[in-house]
Parts: C-alpha cells; structure tokens; sequence
C-alpha cells in the first residue's frame, strides 16, 4: 500500500483540531524516563530517487542463490496476481470482520477458504486460521485434551519425526498445564514412526496421538495403521500436514478405517506466502464435525436474511475475546486474515489441478536431485523409505562444511540435522520444488562434486 507522508501543515492542522499544542503533547502521559528521545542512529532522510536505489541495493543482495532448503519452509511459485489482489486496500487494510453488515467481502474470503481447507483435507470444518504451523500443533493439543472426555491423562504421544520446532512450541504452550508430551522414537532404516515402539502404550489412558504426514524427513508414515491404533486406543488422532501434499495422497479425512484423523493442522506458508525471511505465515487447523465445540480461533458461516440474500457471519467465536475467559478455547487475539488472502487467491488461481501438478513436479524434481546427488561417491539416502518432496542425505563427511562451501558458490543445499538429532553430523535435509529447473539441479550435484573432492583432496 503506497505511504503518503503528512505535510508540516497537515500536522499543525490536525493538532489544531483536537486541541494539541504538539505531537509530543499526546504522549505526555508516558512517563519520560520510558521515552527513547535518541534518534542518533536513524539515518538522514532520503528522497525518493535515493531510497528507491538503496532498496535495489538491499533486495540484490538476497537474490541469486539457489535454494533447496525446505524443514517447514518451501519455496513455491506464487502467481503474480495473488499479492496484486491480496495488497489492495480493501484486504490489505481490513482486520477483523467484528461488523458482518461491513465485513462482508472479508467474511466471504474466509468462508470460502475455510470451504477449500475442507476440501483438501478431507475433515468437516476449518477455523479461520492461527499464527503458524508450530502453534496450530499446540493449540490442536490443547483441544485434543478438552475433546477427549474419555481420557484423564493428559498424556500426548509427540513422535521424533515431527519438526522438532513444532515440538519445542507445543512444550513451551502446554507443558505448563500440566500436559505430558511423551516421546515416540523412529524406525533407523526408515526413518518412519516406530510401530512396535506404541505397544508400551497399548491399553494405557493416552490423550492423543500425534502423526506427521510427510514426517521432518519428508517420509511418508503409515497413517492408516497409526489412526486406527489411536482410535482402538481411545486416543485423538492429530495429524501434521503439509497442504501441497494433500493434493497427491490421501488426506488425513479418509486415514485409517474411514473415520479420519479428529484434527488436522499444518503450515499454510506453501499455499501463496513466500519464504521472507520467517514469516508472517498462518496455522491451518480443521477437526470432525463432532469436535468443533473445542476449536480455536473463529469458524464463518453462509445464511440468508429475510429477503432470501446469501450473506455470511462469524458462527462461531470461542475467543476470550467474544465470550467469558473462563469459556474460551483460546486466547488467540487475531487471526493471520492477509495469508488467508492471499491462499485463497492462489488456491483458486491453480485450482485443483494445478495444485495436482505442483505437488507431482515437486515430488518428481526432488526424487531427481536426490538420484543426480547419491550418484556422487560417498552420498547416499539416509532411510529406505518413500518420501514427498524432501530427504535426508548422508555424506562421506560432516554435513555443516560442505554447506557452507555450498553457499559460498551460492548454493543453499540443505539444513544439517546434527542440531536437532544425535549422530547426525553428516546427514543434512535436502528438498526440491516445482520451481528448480534441470539445470538447478546439475548445478548443484556439479556443485557437491566439488566441494567432496576439495575435501578429500585436503585431508
């Protein structure tokens, strides 16, 4: 949205109006001692021609690299259009539809993506979204233990293979409310959830299950097996996804005997929201019908008025905000509405076709750089597993200076997974989309080559 700076008599004019002698009059009641009145480190103004050329200088500098880093965060093609529309000022502007007689437009935008997130997961309602995919995972938590009536525990099974971010928030959010996160180890050669490990569990008062689909590792779990070991558990089935996946296998709707998965959250970042450095993204977060009493954020609904008109109101408001603290499922005071947006708009540009053939290049363009880079000798995949559009790659060497070196010819090949797991120093996550082209990846196997015999050769 453009910026239109106020004139030195635009301001006099406006402090005259309200009876202000100066713009530092209006914040008098701050105490002095908590204002910041050094401004030395601001730089000088700058006119237009000037600012529009540092700002070339500052975006080139994050151009050029290739990335194949993905861990939660994907580099997509987003359509021009989706951010030309989404920043008018008729969304970029709105906050919240409080008003539905003023809010119809932005009722209608969240009506309609809660409607796709339906449809691409499978499940019976969506909520009009959460910050990000790491506290839709704690907040799907919390409700999992508010709709689980039957258990007493509190006790979550948390497997390995979810994003160990997602894990670390869902400890901070809840773990002080007395909730247990219990940890379910993975299979070596798979790198899959360890079946045989839930048997220790089997029987036990167990809340709720967590299942990744596809894991950290980009591995695809059995999620068949695991909902219905939760279901003949009485435990809530939580599944982690990621949308572009939805549109090649099966959505956690129709996981395990039919019944579904209870709750299904994700990142909704691949869907419209580049990568920007972290953010803003936005959590998805749907449940069966039968659990949306326990849903967080807000849920919109289409009617009609008395002259048959379709129009379209908050239906649900379980904030602390709308009703009684003592009442609410959350106290999320907001909802990301701008990346809902813009996921609608891209959603519905692709449609779900496009959104078929996104996934499909991104599964197929990652299964060829990971053949051009296990060609390399030393290189190979980490599990035997099938994966979507991410996997792990062990190197003859520790993974964090060959990435380095990486960078340094330009290429972003991956994140070193010795931060997050014990005996990983030379196992990194590699991840390929629809936006990397044949000569990407030969660049970067070409790349790797390189960097392996420079290694060998110093050591």
């Amino acid at each position: 949205m453009p910026f239109i700076p106020h004139t030195d008599q635009d301001i006099a004019d406006m402090l005259a109006a309200i009876g202000a002698d100066s713009v530092d009059a209006l914040f008098s009641e701050i105490d002095p001692r908590l204002r910041n009145g050094d401004i030395s480190a601001l730089p000088e103004r700058a006119g237009e021609q000037a600012i529009t050329r540092l700002m070339h200088e500052r975006a080139a500098q994050d151009a050029g690299d290739l990335c194949f880093i993905g861990a939660g965060a994907y580099e997509h093609h987003i359509p021009a259009a989706v951010w030309e529309i989404a920043t008018r000022g008729e969304f970029y502007s709105a906050y919240t539809p409080y008003q539905p007689e003023a809010s119809q437009g932005t009722l209608q935008v969240v009506y309609e993506y809660q409607t796709m997130m339906c449809g691409l997961t499978g499940m019976d309602v969506a909520n009009a979204s959460l910050y990000d995919g790491a506290s839709a995972l704690a907040e799907a938590v919390l409700m999992a233990v508010r709709a689980n009536r039957k258990s007493k525990s509190k006790r979550v099974l948390m497997p390995a293979g979810v994003h160990p971010f997602y894990r670390e928030v869902a400890h901070n959010i809840c773990a002080n409310q007395g909730i247990v996160f219990e940890a379910v180890d993975f299979e070596p050669a798979t790198g899959k959830i360890d079946t045989k490990a839930l048997d220790a569990w089997a029987g036990e008062d167990i809340t709720a299950l967590v299942i990744p689909q596809p894991n950290f590792f980009g591995v695809l779990e059995d999620v068949d097996a695991l909902t219905d070991w939760a279901e003949n558990n009485g435990a809530l089935a939580i599944g982690v996804v990621n949308p572009v996946s939805l549109a090649l296998i099966k959505p956690p709707g129709e996981w395990g005997d039919g019944a579904g998965a209870d709750i299904v959250v994700g990142e909704g970042q691949p869907l419209g929201a580049p990568l920007a450095g972290g953010g803003p993204y936005f959590g998805i977060l749907c449940c069966r019908r039968a659990h949306v009493r326990q849903m967080p954020g807000r849920v919109v609904g289409r009617t009609r008025d008395l002259d048959g008109r379709s129009g379209y109101v908050l239906t649900l408001q379980p904030r602390e905000q709308h009703i009684r603290r003592s009442k609410a499922t959350s106290n999320i005071c907001t909802n990301q509405g701008l990346l809902v947006t813009a996921a609608t708009i891209h959603m519905s540009l692709l449609g779900s076709h496009g959104l078929e053939t996104v996934a499909a290049t991104c599964a197929a363009t990652t299964r060829d750089l990971v053949a051009r880079l296990s060609a390399l000798d030393g290189v190979e995949r980490v599990f035997d597993a099938p994966f979507f559009h991410e996997a792990a790659l062990r190197l003859p060497v520790a993974a964090r200076p060959v990435l380095d070196a990486l960078a340094d010819k330009g290429i972003l090949g991956g994140l070193a997974l010795d931060r997050f797991f014990a005996g990983m120093d030379d196992v990194f996550l590699v991840c390929a989309t629809e936006t990397k082209t044949e000569s990407d990846l030969a660049a970067y196997a070409e790349a790797l080559s390189d960097v392996l015999d420079q290694i060998a050769e110093a050591a």
